[in-house]
C-alpha cells in the first residue's frame, strides 16, 4: 500500500470499527437481551440463551482481536508522520494480512484439523468481520424473535393478573369463597411461571400462543362479572327482594283468577280443554324467605345467583300463569263471540226479508238455545252457527235450501 492507500483503509477500518462497536452495544442494551440476561430460564428459552451467550462470547472475542489489531496499525502509523517501505509493508500486513489471529478455542469445531496449530486460525481484518456478520446476526434474530414472544406474553400476563386482582377485590369486599376464582387463580400461576421462565415454549410458528392466557382471562372476566352482579345484590338487596315479592303478589291473583275462571268456565262449558293451572307461588314464596334470611357465613356471590334464580323463577311462573288465565278465559270469550255473531246474522236475516223464514227461525233457535243454554256445547254451537250463516248466505243468492 502506498501512504494515502493506507490511511483511507484506515479511515474506511475505523469507521467499520465504530459501527460495529455500536451494534453491539445496541444489541446488548436491547430489551429483549435485557430480559435474556436477567431471568432464570428453562427448557427452550434457556437453549436460546445458551446459543445467544455463546455466540456473542465469541462475537466479542472477535472484535476484542479485530479492534487490537485495526489499534496496532493506528499507533504504527501515529508514529511515522512519513513512512518508509518497511512500515507501509507492516501496514498493509496489519490492514489487508492475515493478521487476526484467533485463539485456539475460538476456532469452529468444522474448521479445525487433527493437527490444527495451537495458536489457532488467521485471518484478515476483512474475513474477521466477515466472520462477525454471521455471528451478529443469528444472536440478533434470535433475541427479536424472543423478545417478540416475550413481550407479547408478558402483556397479556399484565391484562390477565389485572383481570384476577379486580377479582379479588371484589371477592374481598363482598367475602365468602368463590371456588372458580380459585381454580382460575391457580392455573394463571402455573402459566405465568412458564411465561417467565420459558416464553418459548408457548411460541408456534415463531408467534406467541396466548391461548392459554386467553382462556384463563375470559374465566376472569366471567367470575368478575359474577361478583359484579353480587356487588349490585348487595347494594340494592332489599330492593330486589321488595320486587320478587311484588311478582309473587300477582303471581298469586293471577293464579286466583285462574282458578275462578276455570270454575266459571267448568259450569257453563261441556268438556272444555283446559291448560294445567300449578300452584306455584306457595313454594317460590318458601324461597323468598330462604334468600330473605341467608345462612350465616353465607356469600354475596352465592345470594347473587340465589336471587338471580328466583326473579327468573317468579316471572316464568307469573307469566305461564296469565297465558292459562288467557287461555281459559279464551273460552267464555269464544261464546260470547258466536253470541253476538249469531244475533248478527238474524240481523242480515231480516235485512234480505228472511225474518219470517221458518228453516231461518229453527237453525236460530237451536243455535240460540246451545249458546245460552249452561252448561255449552260450543262445538254443536258453531257447527249450528256455521249451518245458519251458510242458509242466509244461500238465500240471499236465490238459492233454496
Amino acid at each position: 500500500m502506498s501512504r494515502d492507500e493506507a490511511d483511507r483503509a484506515l479511515a474506511r477500518l475505523r469507521d467499520e470499527r465504530e459501527r460495529i462497536s455500536a451494534a453491539l452495544l445496541e444489541l446488548e442494551a436491547y430489551q429483549g437481551y435485557q430480559l435474556l440476561e436477567g431471568a432464570a430460564l428453562d427448557g427452550e428459552t434457556r437453549r436460546v440463551q445458551a446459543e445467544v451467550r455463546a455466540g456473542l462470547a465469541s462475537l466479542w472475542a472477535l472484535f476484542d482481536v479485530y479492534g487490537r489489531v485495526l489499534g496496532a496499525a493506528e499507533e504504527l502509523r501515529a508514529r511515522h508522520a512519513r513512512p518508509g517501505q518497511t512500515q507501509l509493508k507492516e501496514l498493509t500486513w496489519l490492514l489487508a494480512g492475515p493478521s487476526v489471529e484467533l485463539p485456539a478455542e475460538e476456532v469452529p469445531l468444522e474448521r479445525r484439523t487433527l493437527l490444527s496449530a495451537p495458536s489457532g486460525e488467521k485471518l484478515t481484518l476483512r474475513a474477521a468481520v466477515e466472520r462477525m456478520t454471521p455471528l451478529y446476526e443469528e444472536a440478533a434474530r434470535a433475541v427479536a424473535a424472543l423478545d417478540a414472544v416475550w413481550s407479547a406474553l408478558l402483556s397479556r400476563l399484565a391484562e390477565v393478573e389485572a383481570e384476577r386482582r379486580a377479582a379479588e377485590e371484589l371477592l374481598e369486599s363482598l367475602g365468602g369463597a368463590e371456588p372458580d376464582l380459585d381454580r382460575l387463580r391457580a392455573d394463571l400461576t402455573a402459566v405465568a411461571a412458564v411465561v417467565r421462565s420459558d416464553p418459548m415454549a408457548l411460541a408456534r410458528d415463531g408467534r406467541a400462543d396466548t391461548g392459554r392466557l386467553d382462556a384463563i382471562r375470559a374465566g376472569l372476566a366471567g367470575v368478575r362479572r359474577g361478583l359484579e352482579e353480587a356487588e349490585r345484590l348487595r347494594d340494592g338487596f332489599a330492593g330486589r327482594l321488595r320486587a320478587v315479592a311484588a311478582v309473587l303478589d300477582q303471581l298469586r291473583g293471577t293464579e286466583a283468577e285462574a282458578r275462578r275462571v276455570r270454575d266459571e268456565v267448568l259450569a257453563k262449558i261441556v268438556k272444555p280443554a283446559l291448560p294445567d293451572l300449578p300452584e306455584l307461588s306457595p313454594a317460590l314464596a318458601d324461597r323468598l324467605a330462604a334468600v330473605a334470611r341467608p345462612a350465616p357465613g353465607a356469600g354475596w356471590s352465592d345470594l347473587a345467583e340465589r336471587v338471580a334464580g328466583l326473579e327468573r323463577a317468579a316471572n316464568d311462573a307469573l307469566d305461564r300463569a296469565r297465558e292459562a288465565a288467557g287461555v281459559i278465559r279464551g273460552l267464555l270469550d269464544r261464546r260470547e263471540e258466536l253470541r253476538g255473531r249469531l244475533e248478527g246474522y238474524r240481523v242480515k236475516a231480516a235485512r234480505l226479508g228472511h225474518a219470517e223464514d221458518t228453516e231461518l227461525i229453527q237453525i236460530y233457535e237451536q243455535a240460540r238455545e246451545l249458546l245460552w243454554t249452561s252448561p255449552c256445547d260450543l262445538r254443536k254451537a258453531t257447527v249450528t252457527l256455521s249451518g245458519y250463516q251458510q242458509a242466509i248466505n244461500a238465500r240471499a243468492k236465490g238459492v233454496e235450501r
